[in-house]
């Protein structure tokens, strides 16, 4: 059950980044995008000397989307060039 809600957390974090850059790329890639961002936001907090993801709160959610908004913007400018 534990993975299924971490999907769901990786969807509605993709979701939310995707809405903020303005990149309508699907559900699967939006679930993706948020998995991978929350890797990426953890390791940016982290390196800031702020906790990661920690579990299924709200905290973790906004980090998530943190690094799925990076994630994204540096996926946009890969495609621009």
């Amino acid at each position: 059950m534990g993975i299924i809600l971490w999907i769901v957390f990786g969807a509605i974090a993709g979701w939310i980044a995707s809405m903020i850059v303005k990149s309508n790329q699907g559900l699967l890639i939006d679930i993706i995008v948020g998995i991978v961002g929350a890797l990426i936001g953890g390791w940016i907090m982290s390196l800031l000397g702020y906790g990661g993801v920690s579990g299924f709160n709200i905290y973790s959610l906004l980090v998530a989307i943190l690094g799925a908004v990076v994630l994204l913007v540096i996926v946009k400018a890969i495609r621009r060039a």
